[in-house]
Parts: structure tokens; sequence; C-alpha cells
């Protein structure tokens, strides 16, 4: 099962290096948090503990333009004011999610583990 789920992050990630570069950033500190389940899509990676919390994305793949290799989407209970987002969208049931562009592995920095933590702790 391990072997999937490699292979299928290798797939989402063919030719696009930077973008894994941040992902496996993401992936190391979310594990600090506690356990966390992952699902591949064509079109997302979706991170679980009892319901999603966050999911990365490649823009490339629907985007023309300069884009960021990764954006990172994280759920929470509550508008965040920062101006890091891109967007801040309210879903039904109380969500707000926020959309986070990432240019490069540096940006994952004490705030986006912040809002991680946030949004793990209110999934489990």
């Amino acid at each position: 099962m391990a072997d999937d789920l490699n292979r299928a992050i290798e797939r989402f990630f063919d030719d696009r290096p930077e973008a894994r570069a941040i992902f496996d950033l993401v992936r190391k500190e979310i594990a600090t948090l506690g356990a966390a389940d992952l699902q591949v899509t064509k079109s997302q990676i979706a991170f679980r503990h009892g319901r999603g919390f966050a999911w990365a994305w490649t823009p490339d793949r629907y985007l023309h333009g300069e884009t960021p290799p990764l954006v990172l989407s994280i759920s929470l209970n509550r508008a965040d004011t920062s101006p890091r987002w891109k967007e801040v969208v309210e879903v039904p049931g109380n969500h707000w999610m926020h959309h986070l562009e990432l240019w490069n592995a540096s940006e994952v920095d004490d705030d986006v583990l912040r809002w991680l933590r946030e949004a793990w702790d209110r999934a489990g």
C-alpha cells in the first residue's frame, strides 16, 4: 500500500521537481503533528485526519502564465486575515478555505505550521 502511494505521488509530481520539494517539506511538517492519511487524485493530494484539512495542488496544470509551483489549501473554521493568502473562501458547514501560493520551500514557515496545526486539530 505504501508503495502504491509513493508511486502515485511520483506520478503526481512528474516533471515538477520544485513542487515536489515544497510538498515533501509540507508532508514532513504535517507528520510532526501526528497521523494523517494521504489521498492522491489527478488534481490534488489531500491530507486527512478524520476528514480533510489540507490539499496540495499544482496550478500549472490548470492556469496559464506564471504560476507558483504549489498551492496549499487549508481548511479553518474562521477567516484568517493574513495578507499571505491568495484567496479565502467561505464554504458551507463553517469552513473557510485558505489558498496559499508557495513559490519555494522557505515559505513553509512558522505561520504555515501554525495554520496546519489548527486545521489538523480541527479535523480530528
